[in-house]
């Protein structure tokens, strides 16, 4: 299956639209170069085999593959293909993470932290023994590891205290939630194995059954884009300046003529007829 090769750089959160943190780590994606590539015919399975990261010595037998295809150094690792994902791969020469969109779900493997050796209860959660009851010196111990005489030998797969860490796990069906072009950076939630600086590997979710369209990515983006034709402009036509209309002068109102008001007649003042007093009398 396709995918690219990265290496983990650490983790952050990012804030939705919604306002929810969302933790996330940040993956920086190699553009790798197609150095071979795997045919039925002559390896029995299609494939690819691309290079990745840095190296300070490489060994003779892969000096003449990277100096024919303009490589300094490096790591190596294939991707088996499907035919029609050969196909489609046929006429490209890099990958990059323009192949990815943040619509798609990928698988994440990569080599977890070594931690030394543990015992089983830290190596495998096992429960521990009492703590009182005759027990002394055996509270972190496994317990019975086989039967007696038959078979007389320890199981393949037992569990028991041994090297804690430092394998590969895949972590499945994890989100893309940003993809950065620009830095080729992805965005995945959620924490992966590894630590910072590790290498780790991205192919689509097997649990979802996605693909991708290798094809069709590069050539929207490869796509020139025509601009279109500015569109004329109709002329203009002036319009004819209106006619004013003469405007008629308003005869003047005549003037009633104001009728003067007679003057009023003054009553006749009658006058007082004299008081008498006593010594009139």
């Amino acid at each position: 299956m396709f995918g690219l090769i990265g290496t983990k750089k650490g983790m952050t959160r990012v804030f939705k639209k919604d306002g929810v943190s969302v933790p996330v780590t940040v993956i920086e994606i190699y553009k790798s170069k197609i150095v071979q590539r795997k045919t039925p015919e002559k390896d029995g399975y299609y494939g690819i085999q691309v290079n990745y990261g840095t190296k300070k010595k490489v060994s003779k037998s892969l000096e003449k593959k990277f100096k024919d295809n303009q490589i300094a150094n490096g790591y190596l690792t294939e991707f088996n293909l499907t035919e029609q994902e050969f196909k489609k791969l046929s006429d490209v020469n890099e990958l990059s993470v323009e192949f990815f969109n943040e619509s798609l779900k990928v698988d994440v493997s990569g080599i977890s932290k070594g931690k030394g050796f543990a015992g089983v209860v830290k190596r495998h959660n096992f429960k521990t023994q009492d703590a009182t009851h005759g027990n002394s010196l055996a509270h972190r111990a496994p317990g019975s590891i086989g039967q007696c005489q038959f078979p007389g030998r320890v199981f393949k797969g037992k569990k028991m205290a041994g090297q804690y860490g430092n394998k590969q796990i895949t972590i499945q069906n994890l989100e893309i939630e940003k993809i950065d072009s620009e830095d080729s950076l992805i965005l995945v939630q959620g924490s992966i194995p590894g630590s910072v600086g590790s290498f780790v590997r991205i192919t689509p979710s097997i649990k979802s059954g996605e693909t991708i369209s290798l094809e069709l990515n590069k050539i929207d983006k490869e796509a020139p884009v025509e601009e279109a034709a500015p569109a004329e402009e109709a002329p203009v036509e002036e319009a004819a300046p209106a006619e004013e209309a003469p405007v008629e002068e308003a005869a003047p109102a005549e003037e009633a003529p104001v009728e003067e008001a007679a003057p009023a007649e003054e009553a006749p003042v009658e006058e007082a007829a004299p008081v008498e007093t006593k010594e009139s009398k």
